[in-house]
């Protein structure tokens, strides 16, 4: 699988709503609420990580595994990595449950908006939306941000039981800028992990996740 490689930087000016971005606030239908999990207190917001607009990615989809159209959305339970304490259980060095991360995959851009977690203390605060662009080329030099991700960073040969065959979906590296820093367990990657089958399928409810970290 050839692994495609993300490139971030600092908008010259306000994203639009579907544009491809990490942080910000993601677009979604407009009666739909903000994705949240089941916390001791009620109910918690996910961390919003990022969506990528399927058009802009087609050009670098080599093997043609994804859609060509429309919004694929990411958030993760990971709280603790942004410096925000929970009372809940984070992703750890284990292949998670699956509510432990969410990707929504909208086949249409149209009538998608922004749309904004709950406002409170204990709930992260939304870093600045960043430009995404994508590369079939790493430097070298850039954080370790990639779709279909080659498992570089995993120690042993394959997942554990039952996901030996799942591929990275998506792998986020621990970096920071102005008004954020993640950390995952030591300037580790999250990879979010999706079996084969739901792949060739375009079906992404049950994604699950791992931190890997040296």
């Amino acid at each position: 699988m050839t692994p495609v490689y993300i490139r971030l930087s600092v908008p010259p000016e306000k994203l639009s709503a579907t544009s491809s971005r990490f942080w910000g606030n993601p677009a979604l239908p407009q009666d739909m609420p903000f994705p949240v999990y089941g916390d001791v207190d009620g109910e918690r917001p996910y961390v919003f990580l990022c969506q990528i607009n399927l058009e802009e990615f087609a050009p670098y989809d080599a093997d043609n595994r994804l859609p060509h159209t429309g919004l694929l959305s990411f958030f993760a339970r990971i709280d603790p990595y942004l410096g925000y304490w929970t009372g809940t259980e984070s992703i750890g060095g284990t292949v998670s449950g699956k509510d432990a991360v969410k990707v929504m995959y909208f086949p249409s851009c149209d009538g998608l908006v922004e749309v904004q977690p709950a406002d409170s203390p204990d709930i992260p605060s939304v870093p600045s939306g960043l430009c995404m662009e994508f590369s079939l080329t790493s430097s070298g030099l850039q954080d370790d941000h990639a779709v279909f991700a080659s498992p570089v960073h995993r120690q042993w040969e394959t997942w554990d039981p039952p996901f030996e065959d799942w591929v990275i979906l998506l792998q986020a590296d621990s970096f920071e800028g102005d008004d954020f820093s993640l950390d995952f367990m030591d300037v580790g990657v999250l990879d979010f992990l999706i079996s084969p089958e739901d792949l060739e399928k375009c079906r992404f409810d049950d994604v699950r996740a791992i931190i890997l970290s040296s």
